[in-house]
């Protein structure tokens, strides 16, 4: 069963069950690109951006009292999750996003109308862009809700994560930062550090990241609400733009203010670009993290097996018993999607042609991609590979021992020549440094124990 729905091409049949009218079902024939549908968070924050706007229009009496809370009311159902299966449309659509901002209007005006008892859909006694649009553009709308759906994302999901792991992190850095091992550069075999040094890096380099998503934020709160269709505010009544950045603060929580340059904020995505820089930063770390775990764990018999990763899955389909480090590839493939990502989001907010940007849709589903992997990813990797992670003290000990490296402490007292010297023959010839340098005269057995502990090796880093 249909109905028809009208727009200013003519009547266009729309599913009975649907509550939005002729714009979105135009744009659902019209634009059948791909699986990416725009995300929920968006469309949601569109949503938040109507109810924001009935409130400070019906104060403003550009809006009956009853219209406006019949969208009011529409939209509580949407953002309570009641509604999720009326937002249809492809991420692959208009690049101002007006075929999900008309979306948005048409659903909620539909909505209304069937809860004043007229019949679901229509235009009366709630119209979408008469009423549920009023002193808004999708120009305007669509890039608020962009930074409405980041900002979220970022305090509900992506921050707890980051310190969910980074929580980890400092407990296995804590509980083993008296434990000796061998350093490497330039993946040889250096100078000694402890397991908690080395993991320890980790969480200032997440601490770093964590930083930059912070710096991020401020520009990221500020919105492009008001400046209607290309910035001078054509339409929306004066103070409107401060008014309703103070009502989307107060309805999500959040320090949102009206952007100080709206001409900018509609054809420029400056702040986006730069909290996805943030974000690339934080894939960087990620990756560095999953790729040394899974070099320290590489083995067990053949590799460095100085730490024994969780085992997630059985294993090898052909090879028995194999456990393979399948945490630290998920993390590390996610860091590569986030980084691509990056670069896609960069190209795009480029592309700002005189007064408006139109490759919205694509920045902010590759964005709130990147901000769910990242999540998701550091949340996962806590629970699933940090937390199981066990250290082999042993190997660790086998490694030191066996290692050349500790010659460098014979620097300050036979020089560099004789000490290289020592670490050439020893390697040359399969024997320990203390073998070397006993045959070579250049020191005494007590001499050796005395210069070559690892445990004074350390640096300022064991205070």
């Amino acid at each position: 069963m249909s109905r028809i729905e009208t727009d200013s091409l003519g009547e266009v049949n729309v599913p009975e069950e649907a509550y939005w009218g002729a714009q979105t079902q135009r744009s659902l024939i019209n634009f059948a690109i791909g699986n990416e549908k725009m995300p929920l968070p968006v469309l949601h924050a569109l949503v938040l951006i109507k109810k924001a706007a009935a409130r400070v229009n019906d104060r403003n009496g550009d809006l009956p009292a009853d219209i406006a809370r019949l969208i009011e009311q529409a939209a509580d159902e949407v953002l309570a999750g009641e509604h999720d299966d009326q937002f249809p449309l492809a991420v692959w659509q208009t690049g101002s996003g007006t075929q999900s901002n008309m979306n948005a209007n048409e659903v909620l005006a539909g909505r209304a109308n069937e809860l004043a008892g007229k019949g679901r859909g229509g235009k009366s006694p709630v119209h979408p862009n008469d009423h549920v649009n009023r002193s808004q553009s999708s120009n305007d709308c669509f890039p608020t809700a962009m930074h409405i759906a980041v900002a979220k994302a970022v305090h509900e999901q992506l921050l707890p994560a980051i310190s969910e792991l980074t929580g980890g992190l400092a407990e296995l850095s804590a509980r083993h930062m008296k434990l000796v091992k061998t350093g490497r550069t330039h993946m040889m075999d250096a100078t000694p550090i402890t397991f908690g040094q080395e993991v320890s890096a980790f969480i200032a380099q997440l601490d770093y990241a964590e930083r930059g998503i912070y710096a991020a934020l401020p520009a990221v709160y500020e919105l492009a609400q008001g400046g209607t269709a290309v910035g001078t505010g054509l339409n929306a009544p004066h103070g409107f733009a401060e008014a309703i950045a103070a009502e989307l603060a107060a309805l999500s929580g959040l320090p949102f203010v009206t952007a100080p340059n709206k001409f900018a904020a509609l054809s420029g995505h400056e702040p986006l670009t730069n909290l996805s820089g943030a974000l690339k930063t934080l894939a960087v770390m990620l990756m560095k993290l999953a790729n040394d775990f899974r070099l320290l764990g590489s083995g067990p018999r053949a590799g460095l097996a100085e730490i024994k990763l969780p085992a997630n899955e059985p294993g090898s389909s052909i090879m028995p018993g194999k456990v393979n480090p399948t945490q630290c590839e998920a993390l590390s493939m996610l860091a590569c999607q986030v980084m691509g990502n990056d670069v896609t989001i960069g190209f795009a907010a480029s592309q700002g042609h005189l007064q408006l940007n139109v490759y919205k849709p694509v920045i902010i589903h590759n964005l709130l991609q990147s901000i769910q992997l990242l999540a998701d990813g550091c949340s996962n990797f806590q629970k699933h590979c940090v937390t199981g992670l066990e250290v082999d003290a042993a190997k660790m000990a086998e490694h030191l021992e066996r290692g050349l490296m500790l010659v460098t402490a014979l620097n300050p007292h036979i020089g560099y020549d004789k000490s290289a010297e020592i670490a050439k023959k020893a390697y040359a010839e399969g024997l320990t440094l203390r073998e070397a340098a006993l045959e070579l005269g250049y020191l005494t057995d007590e001499e050796f124990d005395q210069w070559v502990r690892p445990e004074n090796m350390l640096g300022t880093g064991k205070h």
